[in-house]
């Protein structure tokens, strides 16, 4: 039963994951490696990923802030009553309930051209929908849960004594934090940042929504990957793609990294 349970396991990865990857490699060059460096020297490809790199870097700061912040007072806050706390969660998780064409489409409709908000923005030259900024608020609405999911079990694990001995002593909320409460949860926070990055840079459905999807500006590497593809540029679609798909593999290596590290830590 063991073996069979391994063996189809391994078959899942075989045909879900190695497979379609290999399929992506020999794609990308087919037709060579000055193809495959062309494809990815493209204007469009350049300001694509330039534009993915913004949103990853800006949407990692902000959740990565946020994300601390909203934990600390979900487990330390004296003002959240115990019985607001299961909606609060249930508010978190939301993101991952909700389909991402949803939260583009949500997105639009708040901030559209048509409705007020978006009236009020783009009268002070502010334009959120089929702009950067409705793709970073997408993004961040997309990733919201990932920091917190990671920093909220680590707070709860280490208790208030630590943190209450250290203002008994006269260190301040800061000198605290950083002393104190930012070496028993860094990892976590580490880990939640690496898995804001991999999904932020992976994120299509609500991007390809509110962004409109429009060469050289609202562009992301994911929505110039589906449009090589619906244009049959296989060479070119399956080049960024092989280039997102090393990322991703880099990524997965630091979280076990991570990982393994932690564990080592806690024993």
């Amino acid at each position: 039963m063991k073996r069979a349970l391994i063996t189809f396991s391994f078959l899942v990865i075989l045909l879900l994951i190695i497979l379609p990857f290999l399929g992506i490699t020999f794609g990308a060059f087919e037709e060579g490696a000055g193809a495959f460096f062309q494809s990815l020297a493209r204007p469009e490809a350049i300001h694509a990923m330039y534009i993915s790199f913004i949103i990853v870097i800006t949407v990692t700061v902000l959740n990565t802030i946020v994300g601390i912040y909203l934990s600390l007072e979900i487990v330390r806050g004296s003002w959240i009553a115990r019985w607001v706390k299961p909606f609060i969660n249930a508010i978190i998780d939301l993101p991952f309930a909700v389909s991402p064409i949803i939260v583009g489409l949500m997105v639009i409709l708040l901030f559209g051209p048509n409705t007020m908000l978006g009236t009020f923005f783009e009268a002070h030259h502010m334009k959120i929908v089929y702009a950067l900024p409705g793709m970073i608020l997408a993004t961040v609405f997309i990733t919201f849960p990932l920091m917190v999911r990671e920093v909220v079990p680590l707070l709860e694990e280490i208790g208030t004594q630590s943190e209450e001995a250290s203002a008994t002593l006269g260190a301040g909320p800061w000198r605290t934090f950083l002393q104190v409460t930012w070496p028993a949860i860094r990892w976590g926070v580490l880990y939640g940042l690496i898995l804001t990055i991999a999904r932020s840079l992976g994120e299509f459905g609500s991007i390809l929504v509110v962004s409109g999807n429009i060469i050289n500006q609202t562009q992301t590497a994911t929505t110039l990957v589906y449009q090589d593809a619906e244009n049959f540029n296989n060479v070119a679609a399956n080049a960024l793609a092989f280039v997102l798909g090393l990322i991703s593999i880099g990524i997965l290596l630091v979280l076990e990294w991570l990982k393994h590290r932690s564990e080592r830590l806690r024993a």
